[in-house]
């Protein structure tokens, strides 16, 4: 252990988390790029090419000239995940909530008993 000091062990824990941060930026550099439809492909090629001869300067400057809408392009793909989320919920709730509702009308205009408004209501709810 004597040949390899603490400020070397340091020094490589500082690097190797340089390192993992780079990737990440990478990674989501590379998909909002992927993501965006306000370019076209060549410019996206363009801009993979840059940012691959450049290193992190490159993810930088993409950074700097595309952050802002980066952020709206996200908040957007999370804002429709999430009405997609909702609409999925409300059309598997609301469905059995329909039957609950029509078979509730059937009881209450006498065209069913209490017995088959409870197994309809049990076949809803399953």
């Amino acid at each position: 252990m004597d040949d390899y000091p603490l400020l070397h062990l340091l020094w490589s824990m500082l690097m190797i988390l340089g390192f993992v941060i780079w990737f990440w930026l990478l990674i989501t550099v590379f998909s909002d790029l992927f993501r965006r439809h306000d370019i076209s492909g060549g410019k996206k090629a363009l801009w993979l090419i840059f940012m691959i001869i450049t290193g992190p300067i490159g993810i930088i400057i993409y950074l700097i000239l595309n952050g802002h809408s980066m952020a709206e392009r996200q908040n957007a793909a999370i804002t429709a995940a999430q009405k997609d989320f909702d609409d999925h919920v409300k059309t598997v709730a609301g469905g059995a909530t329909g039957q609950i509702e029509q078979a509730k009308k059937l009881l209450d205009s006498g065209a069913i008993t209490q017995a088959e408004f409870d197994v309809l209501k049990a076949k809803a709810l399953a």
